[in-house]
């Protein structure tokens, strides 16, 4: 069986419609018949049930395509890593992320690591008070950020995570025993400081100045770490709005997670130098892309309570998909169509 006609039959397997399985691998309807009734052909048996109506799996069929999927990667990732090592993928990648990122992308790391074996690759922590000075320094190659980013010289890449945001509280905060607020209770609350050089913009898109109403939100304590966060919550009335990956990660004694509910999703993109693309950064870009799915995408706040510590956050739904700046390379471009 030729490979290409195994990659049609599994697209087929997958889309169960002729005519969108010839759209995604760019051929024509004919072609994909040609191709299935070759294959039942030489095996003998018919992989497919066709009604006017529907087109499903024989058991045959089904047990064809878990036996040729797994083969079918390896050999596309073999492949995939011979052409960029004859394109000159070699080095090291330097990867910044905001603290517990890498467990998240872990995913992607696990996909780059196996297509470029020889490549190396390593973790560099970026202060949310200098968002992208590591970059713009060069000490960094590729980094994760909480979007949006404005910067002219950067571009933006796929979005990586995606999830809901909680104002996160000590369990002696006025409004701890509440379920859930709204922006605009941010109003009775003293959000930290974050300082230059971090943009006003990028702040205010998770910890904002103003109330949906208009009302100003008061500033307390300039903070440089999430540790300074948590320490001025816990003892001394601040709130925070988080990342998903607050409740996630974050979860302490004293310490809860009340859902916002009408704020928008928290969304997270790989961003590098525009002017200083590598291979190697397209490489890591190009796994994200192929691992989409397998990345952060959390469900909106349910209905309920806050989360205290020891409550897992909850996680699931949909798998959302963003994408680039007019910045962005060739290889960012395939998400915004996806």
């Amino acid at each position: 069986m030729e490979l290409r006609d195994i990659e049609i039959f599994l697209a087929l397997a997958e889309e169960l419609h002729f005519g969108r399985t010839a759209e995604r691998l760019h051929i024509t309807q004919a072609r994909v018949s040609q191709a299935i009734a070759k294959q039942e052909r030489r095996i003998g048996a018919a992989l497919f049930e066709r009604t006017s109506r529907r087109v499903a799996l024989t058991p045959l069929g089904a047990r064809l395509r878990d036996d040729l999927s797994a083969g079918y990667e390896r050999i596309r990732d073999g492949v995939e890593s011979a052409m960029e090592t004859a394109r000159g993928v070699r080095g090291s990648l330097r990867l910044g992320i905001f603290g517990p990122n890498a467990h998240d992308l872990a995913p992607v790391t696990r996909v780059f690591r196996q297509r470029y074996p020889s490549c190396g690759l390593s973790f560099h922590e970026v202060g949310f008070s200098d968002p992208f000075g590591l970059l713009r320094a060069g000490e960094v190659d590729l980094q994760t950020c909480w979007l949006p980013v404005q910067e002219p010289d950067l571009a933006v890449g796929p979005v990586v995570m995606e999830g809901p945001l909680s104002l996160m509280l000590s369990d002696a905060h006025p409004l701890a025993g509440r379920g859930r607020v709204r922006l605009e209770d941010l109003g009775d609350c003293v959000l930290p400081a974050i300082p230059e050089p971090a943009p006003r913009y990028w702040v205010g898109a998770l910890e904002p100045f103003h109330t949906p109403s208009g009302r100003p939100i008061p500033r307390g304590p300039v903070v440089t770490t999430f540790q300074e966060v948590e320490g001025f919550v816990l003892h001394e009335g601040l709130a925070a709005v988080v990342h998903a990956d607050g409740p996630r990660y974050y979860q302490r004694p004293g310490i809860v997670y009340l859902p916002i509910e009408d704020a928008p999703p928290g969304r997270w993109a790989l961003i590098w130098r525009a002017a200083a693309e590598t291979e190697l950064v397209r490489a890591y870009v190009r796994a994200a892309e192929d691992v989409l799915d397998e990345l952060p995408r959390e469900a909106p706040h349910p209905a309920g309570g806050a989360h205290p510590a020891g409550d897992p956050h909850p996680a699931g739904g949909a798998h959302g998909r963003a994408g680039a700046n007019p910045r962005a390379s060739s290889a960012v471009t395939r998400v915004v169509s996806s």
